[in-house]
C-alpha cells in the first residue's frame, strides 16, 4: 500500500517551465546580427534614409570586437544594442566607419538604438551606462568617441560624453557632431562588467 502520486499527473501550475531571464545584459555574437540589423534599419532607415552600419558590417565587428557590443534582451528579445569597435587616432574618419583597430584605445561607437515598441522608456540611457560600466572593466580602453546629429548632442552630454567638435565625416547632406567620453571619468565603472 504505497502512495501512488506518480499516476496523478501535476496541476500545471506546478510544473516546473524553462523561463528566460526576464532582463538580461551582454555581449553580442554574430548570431545576433539579423535582430540587431531590424531594430536599427528600422531606427536610422525612416529618419536618416541610411543605416550607421549595415548586416554585412554587423556581422564584421560582432566577429572582431564582440567585447564592444552590448545587447539588452528582455525575454529572450534584443530590445536595445550598442556596437564598437576599437580605434587609434585621435579624431574619427571615414575609415573609423568600417575598421577595427585591435591596438587602439578608443572605443568608436557605431550605433546605440532600441526597438521601437521600447522608446521613450530610458532604454537607450540604461544601455549607454551599463556599456560604459562595460567599457571601464577593460584596461585598454582609455575614452569611447561617437558621432551623432546635433539633435542627439544634449542626450549624450548627459551621459558624460564632451563636446569634440564637428565631425569630419559627412554622408550626403548629413552633418555629424563628435563626442568623447574618457574612462577616467568613470573610476568608479571599473569593476567587472558581466560581459
Amino acid at each position: 500500500r504505497g502512495l501512488r502520486t506518480n499516476l496523478i499527473p501535476e496541476a500545471p501550475s506546478h510544473r516546473r517551465r524553462h523561463t528566460l531571464p526576464a532582463s538580461e545584459f551582454r555581449c553580442l555574437t554574430p548570431e545576433d546580427a539579423a535582430s540587431v540589423f531590424e531594430i536599427e534599419r528600422e531606427a536610422f532607415i525612416s529618419v536618416l534614409g541610411i543605416c550607421p552600419l549595415y548586416l554585412d558590417e554587423i556581422k564584421h565587428f560582432l566577429s572582431l570586437c564582440p567585447e564592444l557590443s552590448l545587447g539588452w534582451f528582455q525575454e529572450g528579445r534584443l530590445v536595445a544594442f550598442i556596437i564598437g569597435s576599437l580605434w587609434d587616432e585621435e579624431r574619427l574618419t571615414q575609415e573609423s566607419l568600417t575598421l577595427h583597430r585591435p591596438g587602439g584605445h578608443t572605443v568608436h561607437l557605431h550605433v546605440l538604438a532600441v526597438h521601437h515598441t521600447f522608446r521613450g522608456q530610458g532604454k537607450g540611457s540604461m544601455l549607454m551606462w551599463r556599456y560604459l560600466y562595460h567599457l571601464g572593466s577593460q584596461p585598454a580602453v582609455r575614452r569611447a568617441v561617437l558621432m551623432c546629429e546635433d539633435a542627439l548632442v544634449p542626450f549624450y552630454q548627459s551621459l558624460g560624453f564632451h563636446l569634440v567638435g564637428p565631425c569630419a565625416i559627412t554622408l550626403g547632406s548629413l552633418t555629424f557632431t563628435e563626442l568623447q567620453c574618457f574612462m577616467r571619468g568613470h573610476i568608479s565603472l571599473r569593476r567587472n562588467s558581466g560581459c
